[in-house]
């Protein structure tokens, strides 16, 4: 007994092994002799269905419908009916001959409606839908190809994942042979498979004389009857009797049901003409999904028109058949361009009932090819939507795919996209590689943080606040101070001046004691003074916030016994979380303001998060001495402050006086920091511009003339921030100018510079040697 089961066993595989598929799990139940499987193709893991029919023997009568079947399944191509893929004949232990056919993944019809579970109106639509496309299946066959199938019923239909019916079992499937009404032979040779209750009359009797003079479709409309009455009765039909009974059916389709069943075959309704001109065809889903499918037909007028409606029409369709198949079909068309811009609306509304998973599999793919159109309004409506599917993308697929062409909108003519790219980064940075950040998105941000909108200017230093936990140490070291108090807070924008102090309160925690009080400080009391009521409300309070921090750093150095020089770190502050955007919409656009108007603009709302926020000012500030940088991004920072102070005096901030420059005499600390430098003995240069007042070169000039070396004009000045070259270059610590006012002749060996320069204005110097040098003043 264990031999012939071994036998039998390896003799199916045997066969099987050459079937480049695995068979899965059966189904309940398949129409006649033929056993429906679950399957996966061997090569791709693709899902598959397979039908299999076992035949005792050559023999066996219903072997040759069978192979009938399989035959009209491969030459049949339409698109109702069931896609056929790959089949194959086996010969077994004792004789047995079975049968394989693998079609496109497809389950019972039957099993399908228990498992959807729709009932009252949605469930007539939905059989409305399916109805309309099985018809469509009948009709091909008899209008167009004079085929009669013979026995359409609830078990020879299937359905697909995206929930379209699909007609099968083709064994009784012949021609129709009207043209030889005199025949007495029967014209359906396997008519004996059709079981009784599925019989019309004529077919019943064997009339075959009879139903050669009626229409080709005669038999198929009963068959089509039979369909409906099982659909809406919940039941198979166990007898022809059950027919009369038209309590399921809808009334709006009751006379065609009625018309299909006629006892006179010549009478029935062609289906052709069901499909025309029955209204319970008329409904919405099954209107939706025919326009979809021609919609190349369709001008732009009716496309938007349809789109615009249908982010309210997937709300009162059956969900399942939304986001199965109308999805799949709107997401199709926007990748082939067939819908423009407003089609993406209810595609992400749909996209967003699905799980995360399917989100990712389903509306990912479409939104990555969608990103690198060039149609301004769809990437407008993406970046508008970004919250919707954002957190779907995978962080390489994001960095790779997705932000090299999402980055084009930072540098963009229209304003309204640069503002959306920025803004979309709140949700896109934190899955971008730090490679990404520094490298790339910091070069762009730099960029808009001098951009001709105010609001893109605040909302970037904004960003920049809500992103710095993003940053390594070192980045943030080189950034974050530079890019609020060089910058934000001498914008002559009011809100990007009180963006500038939100964004210094919330990132405190990245700050050592040193830099508050050299660096933050000093921007920060500047502002107090500011001309806009609300910067000085927030400059008072970030005053106070950093001092405390300051105050608390020196208790706990006295409670040490540590000197303030030996550890300068401090506690961080706690913050309440990201800022928030502070300007809303570039939709109305909002001029830059002059630091004289007193108030903001009606279109700005400044929403602070960090619960200790505040603003800063426009007046640049005096900076004590300090070692000299081992990077060129401190030196690169104070050029920007030289171009800066430039544009803030187009602007109408040149009436401020620089507190920095009114200080002639040098601090006690910059004297002692000169002399611990070396003493020069070369002689002192002289500085004479033909063209203009006498200048004196700077560090920022230096800084600015070395990284002009690595990096073109037109690309972001904050490639240095990104990737500074080291340099042993010490930099200013006097303010030149307010020497040169009070008629000092200053080397710049004294100010630990040296190295030929350039600078906007500037001429160049001759390479001077590091160490303190002898002042002299000229004669009176």
């Amino acid at each position: 007994m264990l031999k012939f089961l071994k036998g039998v066993v390896g003799s199916a595989a045997g066969g099987i092994k050459d079937l480049p598929y695995s068979i899965g799990d059966p189904y309940a139940a398949s129409w006649g002799s033929w056993t429906h499987c679950q399957g996966t193709s061997k090569e791709d893991n693709s899902p598959v269905s397979i039908f299999s029919f076992t035949a005792s023997g050559a023999q066996d009568g219903r072997l040759a419908p069978a192979r009938n079947g399989v035959k009209r399944l491969r030459t049949v191509r339409h698109p109702n009916v069931l896609s056929f893929l790959h089949s194959t004949e086996v010969e077994g232990m004792e004789g047995k001959i079975t049968i394989y056919v693998v079609t496109e993944p497809v389950m019972p019809l039957a099993e399908k409606i228990k498992d959807m579970g729709l009932i009252d109106t949605q469930r007539d639509e939905y059989f409305a839908w399916g109805l309309h496309q099985v018809s469509k299946a009948v009709s091909f066959l008899n209008n167009d190809c004079k085929l009669v199938h013979g026995n359409v019923c609830l078990s020879a239909v299937v359905v697909t994942p995206a929930l379209d019916w699909k007609l099968h079992a083709f064994d009784v499937l012949a021609e129709f042979d009207g043209a030889n009404p005199e025949a007495s032979g029967p014209m359906l040779q396997y008519e004996w498979l059709v079981g009784s209750q599925y019989k019309s009359l004529e077919f019943a009797k064997a009339d075959w004389a009879l139903i050669r003079k009626s229409p080709q479709y005669a038999l198929d409309a009963w068959g089509l009857g039979c369909l409906i009455y099982e659909l809406f009765s919940n039941t198979n039909l166990a007898k022809t009797e059950d027919l009369r009974n038209t309590a399921p059916i809808p009334k709006n389709l009751l006379p065609d049901y009625q018309r299909l069943l006629s006892s006179q075959p010549s009478r029935r309704l062609n289906p052709s003409k069901l499909i025309e001109n029955s209204d319970f065809f008329q409904n919405k889903l099954v209107e939706t999904i025919q326009f979809m499918e021609v919609l190349n037909l369709k001008d732009s007028v009716e496309k938007d028109s349809f789109f615009r409606k249908l982010s309210t029409l997937v709300e009162q369709l059956p969900r399942q058949i939304v986001l199965k198949k109308i999805l799949p079909m709107v997401a199709s068309a926007l990748e082939f361009g067939s819908a423009a811009a407003p089609a993406l609306t209810p595609f992400l509304k749909m996209g967003a009932w699905l799980s995360q998973d399917e989100l990712t599999s389903k509306v990912v793919p479409t939104i990555v090819k969608l990103f690198a159109s060039t149609d301004r309004a769809i990437r407008a409506s993406l970046l508008q939507n970004i919250d919707q599917y954002g957190n779907a993308f995978p962080s390489q697929l994001l960095d790779e795919q997705v932000f090299p062409h999402l980055a084009t909108g930072f540098s963009d003519t229209s304003a309204l996209l640069r503002e959306l790219t920025l803004k979309s980064m709140l949700i896109l940075a934190p899955k971008l590689s730090q490679r990404t950040i520094t490298g790339s998105l910091l070069k762009h941000l730099s960029k808009l943080q001098v951009d001709e909108e105010p609001a893109i200017r605040t909302n970037t230093t904004i960003l920049l606040g809500n992103i710095a936990g993003l940053l390594n140490d070192s980045t943030r070291k080189r950034v974050l101070i530079n890019a609020f108090t060089v910058r934000a807070l001498r914008d002559g924008f009011a809100p990007a001046r009180g963006a500038g102090i939100m964004a210094l309160t919330a990132t405190s925690q990245y700050y050592d004691v040193v830099e508050i009080a050299t660096r933050v400080l000093p921007s920060l009391v500047n502002l107090t003074i500011d001309a806009d009521s609300d910067v000085r409300t927030k400059a008072f309070e970030a005053t106070e916030t950093f001092l405390q921090l300051v105050r608390k750093h020196h208790n706990k150095q006295l409670e040490d016994g540590v000197s303030p020089s030996d550890n300068a770190s401090i506690l961080p502050v706690a913050t309440s979380g990201l800022l928030g955007w502070a300007v809303s919409s570039l939709k109305t656009k909002a001029p830059d303001l002059p630091s004289q108007t007193s108030g903001t603009l009606s279109t700005v709302s400044s929403e602070p998060i960090a619960a200790t926020a505040a603003a800063a000012p426009s007046v640049e500030h005096h900076q004590p001495a300090r070692q000299p940088s081992t990077s060129l991004s401190e030196d690169f920072f104070d050029s920007v402050a030289d171009d800066q102070r430039a544009d803030d005096e187009r602007d109408g901030w040149d009436d401020m006086e620089d507190s920095a420059a009114a200080t002639a005499t040098p601090s006690l600390s910059r004297i002692q920091a000169a002399q611990q430098r070396p003493i020069a003995s070369a002689p002192l240069p002289s500085h004479a511009n033909t063209n203009g007042p006498e200048q004196i070169t700077t560090g920022a000039t230096v800084a600015r003339q070395a990284s002009k070396t690595q990096v073109s004009d037109d690309e972001d000045p904050w490639a240095e921030i990104a990737a500074p070259p080291p340099s042993t270059k010490p930099r200013a610590v006097v303010s030149t100018q307010s020497r040169v006012r009070q008629g000092q002749h200053v080397s710049l060996g004294a100010m630990g510079l040296g190295g030929a320069g350039r600078g906007r204005g500037r001429s160049s110097a001759a390479p001077m040697k590091l160490g303190a040098q002898r002042v002299t003043k000229p004669p009176p």
